[in-house]
C-alpha cells in the first residue's frame, strides 16, 4: 500500500528509471518542465524547485495554499512554493510509489490534460522498482470530521474507521451549473479502480468564473485542452465530457492526491460533501493532530497483500 491505496505490495517502491515531460502551469501560465527520478529507500516523495535549488517534501503540514489547487512551501521560504501537486500525488499514490525525487523548474507542476492519466503514463513508461524495506500504514481508529459553513449547504469531510483493509470513499458535489448539478460517487479505491474510474477525469470550472480567476492571477494557463469548462447546461469543450459524472470523479481524484500528503497508506472510510483542497488538508491535519484517532500499522510481509484481500471483498 502507498499513499492510502492498496497496491498489492507491502514493500516501499520507487521508479526504475528517470522520466520527464514539459507542459504549462494551469494557474501560472508558465512553461513547466517535470522530471521524475528514482530515490533511495525511505527518501519519501520530495519536490525540487530546480530553478531555486530548494527541496520541499510532499507533506500535508507544508501545504501553503489551497486556492483551486494544492501548493506546498517551506515555512521560511514561501517564495519557493510549488503548486498543483495533487494530480501527480494521486497517480503516485495509486501506483504505490513511496520514494521519488520530482524536479520542477518553476512554481507549478504542468497541468498536461488536467487529469492524472498522463502521470500514470510516465510512471508506466519508467517502470516500478520494489525495494527491500517494508512500508507501514496509518489506521484510523475513530472518526475525524471538519466542516465549513452551516446547514444543508455546509461543506464537510470525514475519515471513519474501516472494518476492512484499504480505503473507501464516498463524495457528493453540488454546483449551480446544470451541466454539473448534484453528483455522487462511492468507490473502493485501489490501483485498478483509480486507473479505471478516476485517472482520466479532468479539472473543471464554470465559464462565469474564468474572468474573475484570471483577474486574480489564476487559471492563466487554462484552456479547453486542459480543463472542462461548463456554462449553464453546456459543456464548452468540443469533445464534451469523458464521463457523465466526470466532475465528481475529478473531485475524488483530488481527495486521493491531497490525502497522499499524509505520506503513508490510510486504512479508513472517507466521506465528504462539497469538499475541496482546503477541507481535504484540514482533515489531514485534524487526523494527525489527534493521537487517539490513528496509529501506525506495521506491514507483515508474511500476510497476503492487503489489496488482494480488498479486491476479494469488492468482488
Amino acid at each position: 500500500m502507498d499513499g492510502f491505496i492498496a497496491t498489492g505490495t507491502e514493500r516501499r517502491r520507487t521508479l526504475k528509471a528517470a522520466i520527464g515531460c514539459v507542459g504549462v502551469g494551469l494557474h501560472s501560465g508558465r512553461r513547466a518542465s517535470l522530471t521524475l527520478r528514482p530515490a533511495p529507500v525511505d527518501h519519501g516523495i520530495v519536490f525540487r524547485r530546480t530553478d531555486l535549488g530548494i527541496d520541499i517534501p510532499a507533506r500535508f503540514d507544508l501545504v501553503f495554499d489551497t486556492r483551486l489547487c494544492t501548493a506546498i512551501a517551506l515555512p521560511d521560504q514561501p517564495h519557493a512554493r510549488l503548486g498543483t501537486i495533487e494530480h501527480i500525488m494521486a497517480a503516485l499514490s495509486a501506483c504505490g510509489i513511496d520514494d521519488l525525487l520530482i524536479e520542477v523548474d518553476g512554481p507549478e507542476v504542468p497541468i498536461l490534460d488536467g487529469s492524472a492519466a498522463p502521470f500514470l503514463f510516465l510512471i508506466d513508461c519508467a517502470g516500478i522498482q520494489t525495494t527491500f524495506m517494508p512500508r507501514r500504514s496509518i489506521e484510523v481508529l475513530r472518526t475525524v470530521r471538519v466542516q465549513d459553513g452551516e446547514g444543508e449547504k455546509a461543506a464537510w469531510a470525514a475519515l471513519h474507521p474501516s472494518a476492512t483493509p484499504g480505503f473507501e470513499a464516498h463524495l457528493e458535489i453540488d454546483f449551480p451549473s446544470s451541466a454539473i448539478g448534484r453528483q455522487n460517487l462511492s468507490l473502493r479505491v485501489t490501483e485498478a479502480s483509480f486507473r479505471g474510474v478516476l485517472a482520466d477525469s479532468r479539472t473543471f470550472t464554470l465559464a462565469e468564473d474564468v474572468a474573475r480567476l484570471r483577474a486574480a492571477g489564476l487559471a492563466l494557463g487554462g484552456s479547453l485542452s486542459n480543463a472542462v469548462v461548463v456554462d449553464g447546461p453546456l459543456v464548452l469543450n468540443p469533445g464534451g465530457l469523458r464521463h457523465k459524472d466526470e466532475c465528481v470523479r475529478h473531485k475524488m481524484l483530488d481527495v486521493v492526491g491531497d490525502l497522499a500528503l499524509l505520506g503513508a497508506p490510510v486504512m479508513a472510510r472517507f466521506e465528504g460533501s462539497r469538499s475541496g483542497h482546503a477541507l481535504n488538508n484540514r482533515l489531514a491535519r485534524a487526523l494527525m493532530a489527534d493521537p487517539f484517532a490513528w496509529r501506525w500499522r506495521e506491514a507483515s510481509l508474511a500476510e497476503p497483500a492487503l489489496s488482494q484481500r480488498s479486491e476479494a471483498v469488492a468482488a
